[in-house]
């Protein structure tokens, strides 16, 4: 399939949008993907340069669920998304000359290599951060090799920098976060028609990114950063992207700011429509106006982006991990005649507020506080977990991604249909299915809820009649005995009568025998 280079992979970087135009037979709407993922963690929320060495080995080792371009190099796209490493950070803030605070976030920011359009970038980001009363220390030239790159990949490759910002005033990590995406979501707005180039991978304090559209083995090098020994993490979610008959972009390559996704969201279409519109209604006392950064989800991205995008919404707006995936993709309930009353309560309460996001989906995610992993209800994408006696985490795709004896187990198992599994770092708790189950469905009284503020609705559209079992014999002569009493002239079940009964009894008699 002939394309023009400019938008072979990615968006072209003399201006234009690939993105407001379908190429030949591909259509963006069916932007979706099937992939590897996975996600390293340990209990103890311990740092250290030995978890991201071991995602980054993991990761090599799902490169087969990619593909990959004739050049030998460009792939689908594969990236980490990594626990802030806090000292590295700081080592190198301070090599470049900038000064941190106490709290600070630092982010990855895809900039246009027209240097005008960069320039004009970064002073848009910098003036909505600064709205939000946040100080912006400087931003960092990030080392990058493109000699890691394939022909193709470096058709479109930006210009990548490092940004770090400094919270301003006293506030707390969630306040944080919250300002720093109601900027970003301003920045993205202003410059989505002029530069379709810039995009921030992440902007967070919680957790960093590092993703391209490079081959698993080659990440490491493009990002001289990873090898930095300095560099410690606790937790790093892995992914190698497959993009299902669509062309890969530097952006889309996951993870994306949360999670990273093995799948496909099927009803991403519907998802997106109640999304642009329920907007409008979305309330938080910490989102009072969410106004001017309508939509909530991106429409022209991958169906892993959008999910990412209203992930974040959730969150920011004061949901953990657990129960904003609860949300977005729950188990099967409806028709589940064991299933505790409270909990089914819980679903049907926010079923109310939401649709799921439905196909097959494999969802690994982390916010710096949990690492979690989830399967959607049909259970159509694989998820090994395996814990050793290093006291580490392991959810892969598949076994084997990094090597471990058998003695070295302490458990393992996989995820089911609607299954999840998380860690709270902070309390070093691992909480199953039902832990989890447990602790949403206790959190607010959603039976009261329910009771208050739905009115079930019934139909008249099927005759109960018609629709209703057939009489049994004894039931039956039942119904007859007491007609025949009221109106004592209702023949005995067949008996032949020499004397017409009176018309009413006749009809009544017929209508309960039919």
């Amino acid at each position: 399939m002939a394309i023009e280079n400019t938008a072979a992979f990615g968006t072209s970087l003399d201006g234009a949008d690939p993105r407001a135009a379908d190429w030949g037979l591909c259509r963006l709407a069916y932007e979706k993907d099937s992939c590897g993922f996975g996600l390293i963690a340990s209990l103890d929320d311990r740092a250290s340069h030995w978890v991201l060495q071991t995602a980054i080995s993991s990761l090599n080792r799902l490169t087969h669920r990619g593909a990959i371009a004739a050049d030998g190099k460009t792939g689908d796209g594969c990236g980490l998304l990594i626990k802030q490493p806090t000292a590295f950070l700081r080592a190198v803030a301070a090599e470049a000359g900038l000064t941190l605070a106490p709290m600070f976030a630092a982010g990855l920011v895809f900039l246009n290599r027209d240097t005008a359009k960069a320039a004009d970038a970064r002073k848009i980001l910098t003036g909505q951060l600064q709205l939000e009363k946040l100080h912006v220390a400087g931003f960092r030239a990030l080392p990058t090799d493109p000699s890691a790159c394939g022909s193709e990949a470096l058709k479109t490759l930006p210009t990548i920098e490092q940004v770090f910002v400094n919270a301003g005033g006293d506030i707390d990590e969630a306040t944080f976060n919250r300002k720093l995406f109601l900027a970003r979501r301003r920045c993205e707005k202003k410059l989505e028609t002029q530069d379709p180039v810039f995009y921030v991978p992440s902007l967070s304090a919680g957790t960093i990114v590092y993703k391209g559209m490079v081959m698993p083995q080659f990440l490491a090098q493009f990002y001289p950063d990873l090898k930095d020994p300095r560099m410690e993490a606790s937790v790093v979610v892995f992914h190698q992207r497959f993009s299902t008959n669509t062309l890969p972009q530097w952006r889309l390559a996951h993870p994306y700011r949360y999670l990273a996704h093995n799948g496909e969201i099927n009803t991403v279409q519907g998802n997106r429509s109640w999304a642009v519109a329920r907007g409008p209604l979305f309330r938080s006392p910490v989102l009072p106006d969410l106004s001017d950064i309508l939509p909530l989800v991106s429409l022209t991205g991958s169906d892993s982006q959008s999910l990412d995008n209203m992930l974040e919404v959730l969150l920011v707006g004061g949901l953990d991990p657990m129960h904003a995936m609860r949300m977005l993709i729950p188990p099967a309930w409806q028709s589940v005649d064991m299933i505790d009353p409270d909990l089914k309560a819980f679903y049907e309460y926010y079923a109310t507020h939401m649709e799921p996001w439905d196909g097959p989906a494999g969802i690994v995610l982390t916010d710096g506080r949990y690492a979690c992993c989830t399967l959607d209800r049909n259970g159509l994408r694989p998820a090994r977990w395996v814990i050793t006696k290093n006291r580490h985490i392991t959810i892969a795709s598949e076994a084997g991604v990094w090597d471990y004896s058998p003695e070295e187990v302490v458990d393992k198992g996989k995820l089911g249909p609607g299954e999840m599994l998380a860690l709270d770092l902070q309390t070093a708790e691992l909480l199953n299915t039902r832990r989890v189950d447990d602790l949403l469905k206790s959190r607010h009284p959603y039976k009261a809820w329910l009771k208050k503020g739905v009115r079930y609705l019934q139909t008249d559209l099927i005759d109960p009649r018609l629709a209703a079992e057939p009489f049994d014999r004894e039931t039956l002569a039942t119904r007859r005995l007491v007609l025949r009493k009221v109106d004592g002239a209702l023949p005995e079940p067949g008996a032949r009568s020499t004397e017409a009964p009176p018309m009413r009894a006749d009809t009544e008699a017929e209508e309960v025998e039919r």
